[in-house]
């Protein structure tokens, strides 16, 4: 409800809604579109006028909020990763723009993006969820079989020692672990989720293959516990299988995986059922034991066999270490400790199955660290219990019990915490208790291994980080059970359970495990260190340097068990992290190295800024002026042979066309991806509804930070400035002039047959597709002609009516239309000729014949060159950048069977001989490396011929003095928009005055011409052109001179500063 506030003084009849107090309105009314019969036809105009002080009440129909205003209030459902969940309006919605939101047909909702693993069977608490689990996967085989074991090897004193530092490992991870799990929603996946969505999916993928195969290890393991203490009672009756030994724990191992993969395939609610039953078991051997051992032994059997009962001086004796061989092999603590450790990994138990947990950001805090304390502070009383009341060795006889010789049978002794591993069993008050506790920690924790590997494994297929693992991933059922998953987890186990031997695998799970717990650890500290914003985890019981210390920790541990696997364990991971790198799997979680990326960024963006620029760093770094890359494919990888790897490359894109939001988005995006699969390292960067020339000139200004901003412009060449308006000449000229006003460097590409696709490609910079809307229509057809911006698209003199002559087209030449035409060819160039480029998202595709020559064209900088040159004119001294980028060119792999060639300019001709030693030795100083060397003169006057062609070019152009007013009226009666119009023109006064200057251009096309007709790339100095003393015309007309019927050719000039230096 709301009431209607109304001042004389204040509102002037105007009105403002308050909350009344009213119980009778509508508690959430921005999610309610219709209320009691509301209807479209209701507006504000509804709302009339009321007395002062009086309540608004409405009669029939009352106004949702939703109806008052487009906003929305804040909600969860706003802030799911959900493409259908509930959206707030966008920008462009609230501020007027042309943005509209596509609805789904069916309005169905979908599962939240980036959640895999999540299932919608029964969810459980932290008890139930995390506590028992943790608990049950700590309390496993090594409690009953080894734990007796290890104090007789490690002694009381260093037992301890070994459980603290097991423990204070623990704690520390689970520190870390509780961090990041309470840093936003925990979904299915457990540690793989975890540390993919904290260091991104390399390290998440390749730790979470690791540890699904610890887990799958460890299962066998505890079956094999399970197998050894079932032999164990058997033999007692004289009952076996084949050989009461390791053949019959193969058997009964085998039979024991299948029935518990049985039990997790059912579902969680018999899972949970389970561990209810098994943690009585475990409690009850647990007690048992405790209370046999205060009791004491109560036959001289139970003395014969080492149980003494509390004694001092049994205390005392197993309070050092007495480090034997056992097994065939020679234990020290390190040994010791990794057959310890996997009794202590059950931490992660909560957070593996933390996608069917109802709250996994509370429940695995609480339930692990509640596991931890109670498990590790059992283990201690374990310890001091077997130390203080059992022997070491004990030979089981009665006689030696009363001869007082009863540990002098070493090493035949058959009793003892030494060489009998059921020696709790000896201790306890009730021993049958003891073997079924056993049985229910191995199998338990066998069980919370078995559980957890599916779930991963789907995790991992869900986001198809490794493709062989998304069969795997199939869920079935309600709950998506993995039962795929399950079938992969067996084998693993049954396999590793061949093995038959305890010892031999506990040290390699040891090393799986701590690596998992490193990279733990270093997930929260690094970002707790980079400190992102998205970085506010609820649990503030964590430190950044303690993390770090777990993390050292746990590698240096790895190393003191075994080098060797921990070698192999840091390889394998390595080699995963490198599998995940090269595929380079399409997902964005917000990772950690993501913040650090754009942290190092900056910082070094910063730093920079108080480096002081030097002459031996100089990089050539590249505003590249072509629009599209798809239209214009051989000048971006032009610029990308003299940048890739080595420096700054921005591709700058004006277009005249009012482009909204979500086409300028889209646009920016194809550009990226297109770079990306060309493998083209370049930032893109788009201007729209502006003029050539002024985005141009925005361009130079404002591109880049700091010292990463361009110093070289880079444009292709205007094939079509006879035929363009005088205003798009008058453009391009002073773009010239801008950069040069700017101390740019400039660098013009010509190729013979024009660089400009973009009409060919059907390219979407010079259109628009079918399913996007412009804010302003271009001038002609989108797809058959040029649209209303030609400026960075009419630089190509490709005749597109040879297009669909048959002889110039052929089927393996066929190029499917795509969607986006910025794509079309993203898939070409990884072969030149690709037969078909296909695009599953549309079903009408229409088929661009791409002719031969026009696909040699456009990849032409990306083949390997063959054994040519490359032909260097260094004109004029610009400092060296002339020189610099064919030089840069020639170390290319595409481009090493070029080699340069020399060309320079004679002052004088009668000393051509000493000026091309002087400069011979300049480019021995300069340490590049050349094929030959000539230098030329062009003071003779070039021939008729090259003159008549001069002329003839510029006949159109030519105009006297007194042109002006005569030229205005041609000028209106054409529609040309031309500011200055007298500079279109050639006058014949100015061709007198630069006639010399014309000559040495037309002089320098002859040597051309006589010269490098053959070269595989022309480099020449570019002409300067001087403000105010030379027309465009007429400058455009010399670079014709000296570029047509060429090679590839570049025209450079540099910024007048020195790029080359013969100084160490």
């Amino acid at each position: 409800m709301y009431r209607r506030s109304d001042s004389a003084e204040t509102m002037d009849g105007r009105f403002t809604l308050q909350p009344a107090k009213d119980s009778g309105g509508v508690d959430n009314g921005a999610f309610q579109l219709h209320e009691n019969g509301v209807t479209k036809e209701d507006t504000l105009s509804d709302l009339k006028p009321t007395p002062p002080n009086s309540h608004f009440v409405p009669q029939k129909r009352k106004k949702s909020l939703v109806q008052l205003t487009r906003e929305a209030l804040p909600r969860l459902e706003n802030y799911r990763n959900s493409r259908r969940a509930a959206k707030r309006p966008s920008l462009g919605e609230l501020h007027g723009g042309e943005d509209t939101v596509k609805q789904d047909p069916n309005g169905v909702l979908e599962q939240d993006s980036g959640t895999p693993g999540g299932h919608a069977g029964i969810k459980l608490g932290w008890i139930q969820g995390v506590f028992i689990p943790c608990l049950l996967n700590i309390f496993g085989v090594m409690l009953f079989l080894r734990l007796s074991w290890v104090v007789a090897e490690a002694g009381v004193g260093e037992s301890l020692i070994i459980i603290g530092i097991s423990a204070a490992v623990c704690i520390i991870t689970t520190l870390s672990l509780s961090a990041i799990s309470t840093n936003g929603e925990v979904k299915g996946g457990g540690i793989y989720y975890i540390i993919s969505r904290s260091l991104g999916p390399e390290f998440g993928a390749s730790v979470g293959i690791v540890f699904a195969f610890a887990n799958s290890v460890s299962a066998s393991m505890n079956t094999i516990g399970f197998c050894n203490s079932l032999s164990e009672l058997l033999s007692k009756y004289d009952l076996k299988i084949i050989d009461a030994g390791i053949n019959d724990a193969r058997i009964v191992g085998c039979i024991a995986l299948v029935v518990m993969i049985m039990i997790c395939a059912v579902g969680m609610e018999w899972e949970s059922k389970a561990q209810n039953f098994l943690i009585v078991a475990i409690v009850a051997a647990m007690v048992d034991f405790v209370v046999g051992t205060i009791i004491g032994p109560t036959s001289d059997e139970q003395r014969a066999q080492g149980f003494t009962g509390f004694n001092y001086t049994t205390f005392t004796t197993n309070w050092f270490s007495d480090y034997r061989r056992s097994e065939n092999m020679d234990y020290d603590f390190f040994q010791v400790f990794a057959i310890f450790f996997p009794s202590v990994t059950g931490i992660q138990a909560g957070a593996n199955i933390s996608g069917d947990l109802k709250d996994p950001a509370s429940a695995i805090p609480k339930g692990t660290f509640l596991a931890l304390v109670i498990s590790m502070f059992s283990y201690a009383v374990f310890v001091f219990f077997a130390g203080a009341a059992s022997l070491r060795d004990a030979s089981g006889s009665l006689q030696d019990l009363a001869n007082g010789t009863l540990s002098l049978c070493t090493p035949d002794c058959q009793y003892g915490t030494f060489n009998n591993y059921q020696m709790m069993e000896i201790m306890s008050a009730w021993g049958p208790l003891i073997y079924v506790g056993c049985w229910a920690a191995t199998l338990s924790t066998a069980l919370t291994n078995l559980l957890s590997v599916p779930r991963l494994i789907q995790a991992l297929g869900i986001d198809r980080i490794y493709p062989g693992l998304i069969f795997f991933s199939k869920g079935y059922g309600k709950a998506g059970e993995p039962y795929r998953g399950y079938v992969l987890t067996l084998l693993v186990s049954a396999a590793f359970l061949l093995i038959g031997e305890l010892n031999a695998i506990a040290p390699l799970i040891s090393n799986f495990y701590l690596a998992s717990y490193a990279l733990i650890n270093f997930c929260t500290f690094h970002a707790a260190l980079i400190k992102p914003l998205g970085w506010r985890p609820t649990f503030k019981y964590y430190n950044t340097w303690l993390s770090l210390a777990g993390f050292i920790s746990c590698v240096v541990i790895m190393f003191l068990i075994n080098w060797q696997t921990s070698l192999i364990t840091f390889g394998v991971i390595i080699a995963l992290y490198l599998l995940v790198v090269y595929r380079k799997p399409d997902v964005n979680w917000g990772s950690s190295t993501q913040a650090q990326t754009y942290k190092t960024a900056l910082t070094t963006a910063h730093r920079l800024i108080n480096i002081g620029e030097h002459v031996k760093n100089y990089k050539p770094q590249i505003l590249c002026l072509c629009g599209s890359p798809s239209s214009r494919p051989a000048l971006i990888d032009f610029a990308n042979l003299i940048t890739k790897n080595n420096s700054l490359l921005v591709i700058g894109d004006v277009t005249e066309v009012r482009l909204q939001h979500r086409v300028r988005s889209s646009r920016i995006q194809n550009v990226y991806s297109w770079l990306r699969i060309n493998k083209i390292k370049g930032f893109y960067s788009l201007l729209d509804h502006t003029q050539f020339e002024n985005g141009a000139k925005a361009l130079l200004q404002t591109t880049g930070i700091g010292k990463l901003s361009p110093n070289v412009l880079m444009m292709g060449y205007k094939n079509d400035w006879r035929g363009c308006t005088s205003e798009e000449l008058m453009a391009y000229f002073n773009v010239l002039h801008a950069a040069f006003d700017h101390r740019l460097a400039v660098a013009i590409l010509r190729l013979k047959d024009g660089l400009d696709y973009s009409k060919l490609m059907g390219d979407e910079l010079n259109g628009t597709p079918a399913d996007i809307s412009m804010s302003q229509p271009p001038t002609v057809d989108l797809r058959s002609g040029l649209a209303a911006n030609t400026m960075m698209h009419a630089d190509s003199n490709l005749s597109l009516a040879d297009l669909g002559k048959s002889d110039t087209a052929t089927p393996k030449n066929t190029i499917n239309g795509v969607k986006n035409g910025n794509s079309l060819i993203n898939s070409m160039f990884a072969k030149k000729h690709a037969s078909k480029v296909t695009d599953s998202t549309t079903s009408n595709s229409k088929v661009h014949q791409i002719p031969t020559f026009a696909m040699d064209n456009m990849t032409l900088f990306r083949n390997k060159q063959n054994k040519g040159n490359i032909d260097v004119w260094w004109l004029y001294d610009d400092g060296g950048l002339t020189m610099l980028l064919p030089y840069i060119i020639s170390t290319r792999q595409a481009w090493s069977n070029c080699k340069l060639r020399v060309f320079a300019l004679s002052t004088n001709k009668n000393e051509i001989e000493e000026e091309e030693k002087s400069m011979a030795f300049l480019l021995s100083k300069f340490r590049l490396n050349y094929s030959s060397l000539k230098i030329v003169s062009i003071s003779d006057k070039p021939q008729e011929s090259t003159i008549k062609f001069f002329n003839d070019m510029i006949s159109e152009f030519r105009t006297d003095e007194e042109v002006g007013e005569n030229g205005k009226q041609w000028e209106n009666q054409i529609h040309i928009l031309c500011f200055h119009f007298i500079e279109c023109k050639v006058s014949e006064a100015e061709i007198a005055s630069l006639q010399d200057k014309t000559y040495r251009q037309l002089r320098l096309r002859e040597l051309l011409l006589e010269n490098s007709s053959d070269a595989n790339l022309i480099v020449m100095s570019l002409p300067m052109p001087r403000k105010g003393k030379l027309s465009a015309p007429l400058y455009m007309a010399w670079l014709e001179a000296l570029t047509r019927d060429m090679p590839p050719y570049l025209l450079v000039r540099g910024n007048q500063q020195s790029v080359l230096t013969f100084y160490s």
